[in-house]
């Protein structure tokens, strides 16, 4: 079975909350109506997205809110597999998404690593 993510925890996931970290969710509701290919799972009237589905999201979220560009501009992108087509070039969008993802990833790691050698310290054996 495939995991799926409530609409509050993926507005957490895409930073979609206010000041006091409470989920935005009608952001989701409204590209609901305006990208076809969203199409969450309505189960007893809540909202849940599949893994393929916060991949479409992520990839709208970073076109809108990280380049700028238009919601009729993310439609064309994403109707004509824009994204496709330039797989090899570094410049391309989808490159400038993946180096994103890669850069967040990468800092909770380091994060991680700097509490396990802070805290891992305490524990070491020093001979």
């Amino acid at each position: 079975m495939n995991k799926l993510i409530n609409i509050s925890d993926l507005s957490k996931i895409l930073r979609l909350v206010d000041d006091e970290n409470k989920p935005r969710n009608h952001i989701l509701r409204y590209w609901e109506k305006e990208f076809s290919q969203i199409r969450p799972k309505i189960i007893n009237k809540r909202r849940y997205y599949s893994v393929e589905q916060v991949e479409i999201i992520k990839k709208i979220n970073f076109l809108l809110k990280t380049e700028g560009i238009t919601i009729n501009g993310v439609k064309n992108i994403l109707n004509k597999k824009i994204n496709k087509l330039d797989d090899y070039n570094s410049h391309s969008l989808k490159a400038m998404y993946y180096k994103k993802s890669f850069k967040e990833k990468s800092k909770t790691l380091l994060n991680k690593i700097k509490k396990l050698k802070l805290y891992g310290k305490k524990n070491t054996f020093k001979s």
